[in-house]
């Protein structure tokens, strides 16, 4: 299992009140500081902007994946959040999302951090995915479907 070490409920947020993809990568690096001390908020912000900026993270209708590198991760660390409402994403398909899965990792583990996109996309591609996950309650809940679909593959 490669998401279900990368991800955990303290990882989660499943009531994201930002508007705007702005307001969400600031609500995340909160969220990844407080669960992951080692790494620096501002550094973040800026690794995960710069990605952005080269090509939109909004990859399917509700979902974004914002990720990149940074000397302060250890291995690959994220965070998921889940806005009810919606954020402006600026995603390829004009749509707003709702799922944001955000990915560090450090500059040595390209192989791993690439690793656990592919195994992410898998799951994303999953039919069922993406209503299950918005129908859960508690973070218990996105992290125990999570790695149902993870084990699928």
């Amino acid at each position: 299992m490669i998401l279900g070490k990368v991800f955990s409920p303290k990882t989660i947020s499943i009531n994201l009140e930002s508007e705007d993809k702005e307001e969400a990568f600031e609500e995340l690096a909160v969220l990844l500081h407080s669960s992951y001390p080692e790494i620096n908020r501002e550094e973040a912000l800026k690794v995960i902007r710069e990605r952005e900026q080269k090509m939109s993270t909004g990859i399917k209708a509700g979902i974004a994946v914002p990720h990149g590198k940074i000397s302060t991760a250890k291995g690959v660390q994220g965070v998921i959040g889940i806005s009810r409402q919606g954020i402006d994403y600026q995603s390829l398909d004009g749509k707003p999302v709702h799922l944001v899965f955000m990915l560090l990792s450090s500059p040595d583990e390209c192989e791993y951090h690439l690793r656990v996109l592919r195994h992410l996309s898998q799951v994303l591609d999953k039919p069922g995915f993406y209503d299950e996950i918005m129908n859960q309650q508690n973070a218990d809940g996105v992290y125990s479907v999570l790695c149902k679909y993870e084990n699928q593959l």
